[in-house]
């Protein structure tokens, strides 16, 4: 068996002819696989943009950091180089044993060095953490600078013989800020280192002053990215230790004082308000009662950790960051960037994305508009070829029958003026399954030309869609309208017709089909010619292949459906035919099918569990055993006691005893008293039939 002949291979096929119709199906799947592609595209740029980001920001993190720890480390070197000087720390010795003039020379040593490395202050400080000497005669013989945060940590550390820079601290004493003015509050820095004497033992801690909005918050400010960007020191308090490039902002957003010169060092708290503040959104309790960022709280807690997905900073705007705490220094460094600057190339792509995905549904939707307006015009156009009765090469002449797709036609060849019946698709219903259908019901009952099976003579399809076909036109009645009307049937007439089906599905069966639909309504009783009761097998729209896959699914009439049809669809064979021929039997002699029920489920359970009486019971007289043998045989439950094939149910009939007297001439006065509107009953009564029975003229079963 080929691939294409699988159920899968057909399935994919008749999906492609089903696509190659529906043409406005391609921008819809054109828009469904964009999606797709554009959701798996976006997830693998996501995922790429924020490695790379968070590669970037780490990167600019830890250079920052470098560069700071760089600048701590120096001015360490320069508070130890400073305090061990031999003249300093013998000036400090003497300042320390009470010489007054000490101070002074303590001062002319110090000057040159503080010019030269930017300091702009000193304290000297003693074990009792008393100020002793400084460049502010005013804090000279304090003691209390210890009690200020920050201060006692920073000289318990440089009096333990440490070299230590303190974090940005406010000033105790008055100082001028960076505008000129002299306020306590100024923001400093110190550096300090031990002052030994001759054994080497720590006598003050000398301590060099500078400003954080200088060399501090210059090295910090280098780690700017884009718009947006910048680094920043903070505190475990979540203060900011270093300046922020929103200065202008922060005073519009309320987070600085509005006075001139208003800097964030030391002002601004890193704490996270709820909301974007320059969104207009203000939060709803004080500054300091506001929870530390998600950043600040990670790095008070030791972390060193990066964050691109996203959280607010102190304005409350959404950003991407990485960060560090230096324990040595006692603050933190962050490296912070606004998350739609950040995302911007992937925002562009989305909207990129979705523009084009608007085109594709605007275009969808005009080609479906279209669309439907052609089925329209095509409809119109088929509709009005069944109006002009004209069909290829056919006259249609009057309608014979309609089912759940088909019509049936009498027409008449243009050219041959033979009587046809011809069967067609109805306009409003055809769809590939249906044409499929309709093709396949043609193209395997034109392979078969026994005498007792419907003949094909054409098919087509006009111009405007309409899908058709020929067959010879049947002048006669249906079985089932045969016992509906003139009730059971002789047992000679039975026993005739059953051979006659018989013969039409052996050569079927030889062929390896199985018909799968045999019930009085698929057999038409027909006089041809100067014969009387030729049977016709129709509808073969159902017919299966012997070797073909099937899916299981139930098919048939279930009046007339054998057991395994029910149990195993998949699995029925030529037994399963000569079923629905016994059914067929049984309903021509008793005038009632096999099983009667009120439901489906019913019949269907009747038909795979409970025996059928013999006909004879039911007409309440005895008929041939042959026949009745032969009848029960084709219901039997178990298809391996069934007649094994068409013929060898033909023998068992042919040795059926018959002396009801019916015979061809008894045969061709029934259908000569029917073409005269007189019936001759099977019983020999007589009627006038009415006027909508003297016609039983009908085509191929619509229903197909």
């Amino acid at each position: 068996m080929t691939w294409a002949s699988t159920s899968a291979g057909r399935t994919l096929k008749s999906a492609g002819l089903y696509l190659r119709r529906e043409a406005w199906l391609w921008p819809l799947i054109a828009v469904a696989v964009l999606v797709v592609v554009g959701l798996l595209v976006r997830g693998a740029i996501d995922g790429a943009v924020k490695t790379i980001l968070r590669s970037g920001l780490e990167t600019l993190r830890d250079v920052e950091v470098e560069n700071l720890a760089t600048w701590l480390e120096s001015q360490e070197r320069n508070a130890t180089s400073l305090a061990n000087q031999t003249a300093v720390r013998r000036a400090v010795g003497e300042l320390l044993a009470g010489d007054a003039a000490a101070q002074e020379k303590l001062v002319e040593l110090l000057v040159p060095s503080m010019k030269t490395q930017g300091y702009d202050g000193f304290f000297l400080v003693d074990p009792d953490r008393v100020i002793r000497a400084g460049f502010d005669r005013q804090a000279i013989g304090r003691g209390d600078f210890g009690d200020h945060p920050g201060f006692g940590e920073f000289f318990s550390k440089a009096l333990d013989g440490e070299a230590v820079v303190s974090r940005p601290l406010p000033s105790v004493l008055p100082l001028e800020d960076h505008l000129g003015r002299e306020r306590t509050g100024t923001p400093v820095m110190f550096t300090a280192a031990p002052v030994r004497d001759e054994n080497l033992q720590v006598i003050a801690a000398l301590a060099m002053r500078m400003r954080p909005d200088k060399e501090f918050t210059r090295i910090l400010q280098l780690g700017q990215m884009g718009d947006s960007g910048e680094t920043y020191a903070f505190d475990s308090e979540g203060r900011m230790l270093s300046g922020s490039r929103f200065d202008d902002e922060l005073i519009r957003l309320g987070l600085l004082p509005d006075e001139e010169g208003a800097r964030s060092i030391l002002k601004v708290l890193v704490r996270n308000p709820g909301g974007d503040l320059t969104s207009g959104y203000r939060a709803d309790r004080r500054r300091h009662e506001l929870p530390l960022t998600r950043m600040a709280l990670s790095a008070a807690a030791g972390e060193t950790a990066s964050d691109v997905e996203g959280y607010r900073d102190y304005r409350g705007v959404k950003v991407v960051g990485a960060w560090t705490w230096l324990e040595d220094y006692g603050f933190g460094v962050a490296t912070e960037l606004d998350a739609a600057e950040a995302y911007l190339p992937l925002t562009i792509l989305r909207r990129a994305f979705l523009g084009l995905f608007a085109l594709l549904v605007l275009s969808s939707g005009a080609i479906f508009v279209f669309s439907l307006q052609v089925a329209r015009l095509r409809r119109e156009a088929q509709e009005a070829v069944v109006e002009a009765q004209q069909l290829g090469q056919y006259k249609l002449e009057r309608k014979l029958g309609e089912g759940a797709m088909g019509v049936v036609y009498m027409a008449r060849h243009a050219m041959l003026r033979r009587p046809t019946a011809v069967k067609m698709l109805e306009p409003a219903k055809v769809n590939e399954s249906a044409i499929e259908s309709f093709e396949r019901e043609v193209q395997v009952t034109s392979q078969l030309c026994h005498p007792n099976t419907v003949a094909i003579y054409d098919y087509g399809h006009t111009p405007e869609g309409l899908f058709y076909y020929a067959m010879e036109f049947l002048d006669g009645i249906s079985l089932q309208d045969l016992v509906d009307r003139y009730g059971p049937q002789p047992l000679g007439r039975v026993v005739d017709i059953l051979q006659q089906i018989c013969g039409s599905l052996y050569e079927a069966h030889t062929n390896g089909l199985v018909h799968r639909d045999i019930k009085p309504a698929n057999i038409m009783l027909n006089r041809r010619g100067a014969d009387p009761d030729v049977v016709k097998v129709l509808d073969f729209g159902l017919v299966k292949e012997s070797s073909e896959e099937q899916t299981g699914e139930l098919v048939g009439t279930p009046l007339y459906m054998s057991p395994e049809a029910i149990q195993q669809p998949a699995s029925v064979d030529a037994r399963s035919d000569l079923y629905g021929v016994g059914a067929v039997g049984y309903f021509l002699l008793t005038g009632q099918p096999i099983f009667n029920a009120p439901s489906i489920a019913t019949l269907m359970r009747m038909h795979l569990s409970e025996e059928a009486s013999p006909p004879s019971r039911v007409l309440g007289k005895p008929i041939p055993e042959e026949l009745e043998d032969a009848i029960m045989a084709c219901v039997d439950k178990n298809r391996a006691k069934r007649p094994q094939t068409a013929r060898e149910l033909v023998l068992r009939l042919q040795r059926t005893p018959l002396d009801d007297g019916w015979n061809v001439e008894r045969a061709d006065l029934w259908w000569n008293q029917l073409d005269r509107g007189v019936l001759v009953s099977p019983g020999s009564t007589t009627r006038q039939l009415p006027p909508s029975d003297q016609s039983a003229t009908i085509g191929l079963n619509p229903g197909g």
